[in-house]
């Protein structure tokens, strides 16, 4: 960027300009037309194919006619404009030239702009600035501009901006346009609306760049009442305009609202294109119009895969995925993007074994090769399960296929191995990373704070402002949560302090929660309530359920009983909420409060959610439930339990009735309740199918009980087994008798 400043400044100091400006020579042998009606020109026009096009250009070259400035600026033209086009033959044509008119330098710059290489285009610009004999003109500056906002280089868009001024090209409308694109596509909306507002003879272009940019920074209320604004003004909306709009209502998720822009746009006239059409369906799919979206996919003439693959997600999203499995079905062309769309899809819904079926699905097919999306999303649904084998595998497969470890592949192998329990590999990934964006450091950030290892990631954190990686809210999140983990107050009431002055992030619901969290796990309840009462922002359903979570673990009922009453305001059917006090309730043995409240539950319909872990074995993802004899090994599980019984009463363990959340009259019976829990089966489990140095890896869907976790201790120690336990929280490391938490939990 700073390479092109200089030249960019200079231009109109520049010897070639000043002869340009004093010699109209230059323009008069640059426009000569008067081989305008060449039949070899006329034949540029009706060209259908690459190799005619290099026909013809023999034939000028056999003729002369190619040395003529104009007639050579249409080959060019052909060359690097028609839909067959080549580029980098386009270019060599270019330097085949020797006298380059202004048009042939805006042809070359325009082409580059609306293909792959957006930078090449700006080389190009800061090449015609020394060697072309003309300014630059009405048509250089949007193409070069609309570079700058594809790249985005919003430095070299604004060095752009002044140019166009002092050339006094600043008045020009397709200049304005391109700018309210480009500073809306940058992000610089104040901008955008400040250009937006002096073009004194707006056109539906400058009407839709404006509500796209609004659209685009999230400015959705804005976004729609320019557009009642355009109306006012008599302004005609297009079908750009409308997709701009719809793009707002779907973001809104106002599906009244979404329709009504549908109806508006069928009443108006407006052509219903692909791209149209396309734009409806995700407004219906995102605010959860399904119906809708199918009766419009249903009458379309014509789809392309943003079709087919939007029905496919819409279908997902409502837990449809008998109809999202019959769309990709019906699919006439099942590309990666369509695989994507529902392994994706599944991921991103909670079905991460339906995501890895039909991941395995498209490796067995071995008709398309899964991409960086694919493969991203794989491993999401990797880390769901815990299933470090199959990830481990991926991780392989980038490497044999040589796949570039970018940013998104990078942070989703460092979650893959944090989730899975194996924190060493999550660093190694995390060290051998080239490039780091804020992204990959927040992913190792949350790693080492899932691991208890709060001390580390603070250090990490430091590490990551040598390297001036600028953090972001998500890395104050991670930050915050590690120091909860390992009761690092002090450390997080420093962090959550500097977040503005310092970094720049201003605290939000998240890091309030977060704080409240830290407070509440460490005892501090009284300060945790405080801080409550004096948050920046209202507080949220998350910091009332840390605070009742706080709660629970120190046993304060009164509390508890407030924080409850708050999370009912946010939402009266959260069963999590009730299943939180009813344990509390039973933890201090008040019996007759957890039949109230269950029985509440069960009159209102509401379901606790069963305890479930897991345990991965050769690549397979076994589950189990509470009490489970559903599983092939059942009977020798069972018979491994008791084994493990046996042995931890023999060295004097006792199960701790207390963490026991439902009355149990007879002792036996009680610990017969505690002996039947999830993760003691997969554990069990694992001993019989793991070898002696596999580790044991298990993940559970809810916070592990107390008894659960002083058995895994016992069991690493007696069976001389290292047990990996991700909870809904956090990962416990279980060596030896001892766990990586510390009993900090």
């Amino acid at each position: 960027m700073a390479t092109l400043s200089p030249p960019l400044i200079s231009l109109l100091r520049h010897p070639h300009n000043s002869t340009a400006s004093q010699n109209p020579a230059f323009h008069t042998v640059n426009n000569d037309r008067r081989f305008a009606n060449h039949p070899l020109l006329t034949l540029l026009e009706k060209c259908t194919s690459p190799k005619q096009l290099k026909q013809i250009h023999a034939r000028m070259l056999r003729v002369g006619l190619f040395f003529d400035p104009y007639s050579a600026s249409r080959l060019f033209a052909t060359a690097s404009l028609h839909p067959l086009s080549n580029l980098q033959y386009a270019r060599k044509v270019f330097e085949e030239i020797s006298q380059p008119n202004i048009y042939t330098w805006n042809t070359l710059i325009r082409a580059y702009a609306s293909n792959d290489e957006p930078m090449e285009s700006l080389v190009i610009f800061l090449r015609m600035l020394y060697e072309c004999p003309e300014l630059p003109n009405k048509f250089t500056y949007p193409f070069v501009i609309k570079a700058a906002s594809v790249a985005p280089m919003a430095a070299v868009g604004r060095t752009v901006h002044g140019m166009a001024i002092k050339t006094m090209l600043d008045t020009d409308l397709f200049i304005l346009n391109t700018l309210v694109h480009f500073y809306g596509a940058c992000g610089h909306l104040d901008m955008a609306n400040r250009v937006f507002m002096r073009i004194t003879g707006k056109d539906v272009v400058s009407w839709n760049a404006m509500i796209a940019a609004f659209v685009r920074g999230g400015c959705l209320e804005e976004a729609l009442e320019l557009f009642q604004e355009m109306e006012m003004e008599n302004v005609k909306p297009n079908k750009v305009t409308m997709v701009g709009v719809l793009s707002a209502c779907a973001k809104k998720g106002d599906l009244e609202l979404g329709r009504s822009m549908h109806l508006y746009a069928q009443r108006n006239g407006i052509d219903f294109d692909l791209t149209l059409n396309n734009a409806v369906l995700d407004m219906y799919v995102k605010c959860g119009g399904v119906e809708d979206a199918k009766g419009l996919f249903d009458r379309m003439t014509e789809k392309d895969i943003v079709s087919w693959t939007t029905m496919i997600v819409g279908y997902a999203n409502v837990g449809d995925y008998d109809e999202a499995r019959l769309v990709f079905n019906a699919m006439p062309c099942q590309d990666v993007a369509a695989w994507n769309a529902l392994i994706s899809a599944y991921e991103q819904n909670g079905k991460p074994k339906e995501a890895l079926s039909l991941f395995h699905e498209l490796l067995a097919s071995k008709k398309i090769e899964p991409d960086e999306v694919t493969l991203v999303s794989a491993l999401s649904a990797c880390s769901q399960l815990g299933a470090m084998d199959l990830g481990g595998w991926i991780h392989i497969y980038i490497e044999k296929q040589a796949i570039h470890l970018n940013y998104h592949l990078t942070t989703s192998l460092i979650d893959m191995y944090s989730k899975c329990g194996d924190l060493e590999k999550a660093l190694e990934v995390f060290h051998l990373a080239e490039r780091k964006d804020v992204c990959v450091w927040s992913a190792m950030i949350a790693g080492l704070a899932m691991h208890g290892q709060g001390r580390a990631a603070i250090d990490l954190f430091s590490k990551m402002q040598e390297a001036r990686v600028k953090p972001n809210a998500v890395t104050f999140t991670n930050i915050l949560s590690a120091c909860s983990h390992t009761g690092l107050v002090e450390e997080a009431r420093r962090l959550i302090k500097q977040m503005e002055p310092v970094y720049g992030v201003v605290p939000g619901p998240n890091h309030c929660s977060c704080m409240i969290d830290v407070l509440g796990r460490a005892g501090l309840l009284e300060e945790a309530m405080e801080s409550i009462k004096n948050m920046p922002v209202a507080p949220t359903a998350s910091t009332w359920g840390a605070l009742l979570g706080a709660c629970r673990l120190h046993t304060n009922i009164d509390l508890a009983e407030l924080a409850f009453s708050h999370l009912l305001e946010f939402n009266p059917r959260n069963n999590g909420a009730y299943v939180l006090l009813s344990n509390i309730y039973a933890k201090s043995g008040k019996w007759d409060k957890v039949a109230e409240l269950r029985k509440l539950m069960r009159d209102s319909g509401f379901k606790k959610e069963p305890g479930c872990s897991s345990v991965e074995v050769s690549g397979v993802v076994h589950e189990f439930l509470v009490a489970d004899t559903s599983h092939p090994s059942s009977t020798k599980i069972y018979k491994k339990l008791d084994e493990i019984a046996m042995r931890l009463k023999s060295i004097g363990h006792v199960p701790n009735k207390s963490h026991l959340l439902q009355l149990v009259e007879e002792e036996d019976m009680k610990e017969q309740a505690l002996y039947l829990h999830s993760e003691k089966l997969a554990i069990a489990f694992g001993l019989l199918s793991l070898g002696p140095s596999q580790p044991i890896r298990i993940v559970k869907n809810l916070r592990v009980c107390g008894d659960c976790h002083s058995f895994a201790k016992y069991v690493s120690r007696l069976y001389n087994r290292e047990i990996l336990l991700r909870d809904r929280y956090r990962f416990h490391h279980f060596k030896e008798g001892c766990c990586s938490c510390m009993d900090y939990w």
